[in-house]
């Protein structure tokens, strides 16, 4: 089995296929052969992927034993409505059987797995299971990516206490954005002073995937 490092966040649109991509390039910098999985992407229509498709043309570049791959390898369930999986799906139940098949596939020629979750950790997957509970049930590490404007110490303590309840291993990553200026003045100190490690995306990637890989 490869590693696996599931990217989740505290919510929708934080950067989790921007470190997905950081975190492939990085990977491969180091060595590693790659893989990437989203498992399910809402939002779909029958031309587009919005995340899927810029996975694959990047682990194409990065892996060319990838080079047979198509889509809806990478995103083995997908639906239209831009909603969390069990709206989306009209709560049918998630299929495991087609996301093992395509980790498995993956997991024949990459050391490293990389597993872009959807929304945060309780968006639900259908009427029984939330996203936290797929990451348990592909026993992966977890890469919580977190925001930097005001409010993200409420959400980062509380994605973290989830990991934590659910016995998790993870590690927290700070994607910053231009106009988060403020973040070291009005969120971070709180984090120092709790001596919690503060890795941020812009800087921080290289030291991120050697912490990751030995979690």
């Amino acid at each position: 089995m490869a590693k696996r490092i599931f990217i989740t966040a505290t919510n929708t649109d934080i950067g989790k296929t921007y470190l997905t991509k950081l975190l492939m390039r990085a990977f491969t910098d180091k060595g590693y052969s790659v893989g990437v999985v989203k498992p399910i992407e809402t939002g779909v229509t029958d031309e587009m992927y919005p995340d899927g498709d810029e996975l694959l043309g990047l682990l194409k570049q990065l892996n060319p034993l990838a080079w047979s791959l198509d889509v809806e390898d990478i995103v083995p369930i997908s639906y239209e409505l831009p909603a969390a999986p069990a709206i989306a799906s009209n709560f049918s139940l998630i299929d495991y059987d087609k996301i093992d098949r395509a980790i498995a596939q993956q997991e024949a020629f990459c050391d490293v797995l990389l597993i872009e979750g959807a929304g945060g950790l309780y968006v639900p997957l259908d009427s029984n299971a939330m996203m936290i509970d797929l990451i348990k049930a592909l026993q992966a590490t977890a890469l919580l990516v977190t925001h930097c404007s005001l409010g993200c110490i409420n959400d980062t303590l509380l994605s973290q206490k989830t990991l934590e309840d659910k016995k998790v291993s993870f590690a927290t990553v700070f994607n910053c954005k231009e106009d988060d200026e403020s973040f070291s003045v009005v969120s971070e100190p709180y984090f120092l002073a709790k001596d919690l490690k503060v890795y941020k995306s812009a800087s921080d990637i290289d030291t991120l995937c050697d912490v990751l890989y030995n979690l």
